[in-house]
């Protein structure tokens, strides 16, 4: 593919923190091995890695260490101040950094994170972009793009293959997590206004919130016990949860995407 003369989108506000994106990566390891695991070039892409790359650099050591120890990791930024920045970071065998936005430089990664892009983009926006990066993944790649909160105890994140959405994910640190209505906060730009009346991601904040209430008896046990009661029963009303309680330990729930997809789908 032909690299293009400009890349697309704008450049992120920056923010980022050390391990603000640990939940996200952990869980990449954790679904998407097989998918780098088994890439004929196992490159991967940190999109929009913001003004320092401290996030780029622990993606990659995560995946080297838990998935694939030759992964290649390129950090892309539309800022070229922040990409010479980023240069004395891309120290560690197989991470790299460039100049590139959505057309990811005229790369075919195996796999995309896209974490804190879209949030200031328009709804109407995600869509396209959701497609442009898509069809410049390698043949079976992977796109996750969500949103954390600027210490990564909150963050929502959506699945994307060549054939669109496949799953919403909801994680946080339980610790910390006073109600599960705080994630709404932190949900992707395709559904964070769509947390109304109406819309089936407003019913299932709904539903954990109730379940997460009617669980108090389980504080005393502690935060992770009352999570996977509060898990357990919105799966019992009947939503399809797809992870099992290995996963909900982690203060995680993840979702098919028709289940809490926008009535009006974006774009």
């Amino acid at each position: 593919m032909a690299r293009s003369a400009r890349p697309l989108g704008v450049p992120t506000r920056g923010t980022t923190n050390p391990n603000r994106l640990r939940r996200m990566d952990n869980w990449i390891v954790e679904t998407c091995a097989e998918t780098v695991r088994g890439a004929a070039d196992p490159l991967v892409v940190d999109l929009g890695y913001g003004a320092t790359p401290v996030t780029a650099v622990e993606l990659r050591a995560r995946l080297a260490a838990r998935v694939r120890a030759d992964v290649r990791v390129v950090g892309l930024e539309i800022d070229p101040v922040r990409v010479a920045a980023a240069q004395p970071a891309a120290d560690p065998p197989g991470l790299t950094f460039a100049r590139g936005g959505f057309e990811l430089a005229g790369l075919r990664p195996t796999l995309v994170r896209a974490a804190n892009v879209l949030r200031q983009y328009d709804e109407s926006e995600v869509a396209g972009a959701w497609q442009t990066l898509t069809v410049r993944l390698a043949p079976g790649g992977l796109l996750v793009e969500g949103t954390c909160d600027e210490l990564g105890r909150l963050g929502a994140w959506v699945l994307l293959d060549a054939d669109g959405p496949r799953s919403l994910t909801l994680a946080a640190r339980l610790t910390t997590l006073e109600s599960p209505a705080e994630l709404a906060e932190r949900l992707p730009k395709a559904l964070i206004h769509r947390n109304v009346p109406g819309e089936r991601i407003h019913e299932l904040i709904r539903a954990l919130d109730d379940a997460w209430r009617a669980a108090a008896g389980y504080a005393p046990f502690g935060p992770r016990q009352r999570w996977l009661r509060t898990v357990a029963a919105v799966r019992d009303q009947g939503w399809p949860v797809l992870d099992r309680p290995r996963r909900w330990r982690q203060g995680e729930l993840t979702l098919p995407w028709p289940a809490i997809a926008p009535a009006a789908a974006p774009g």
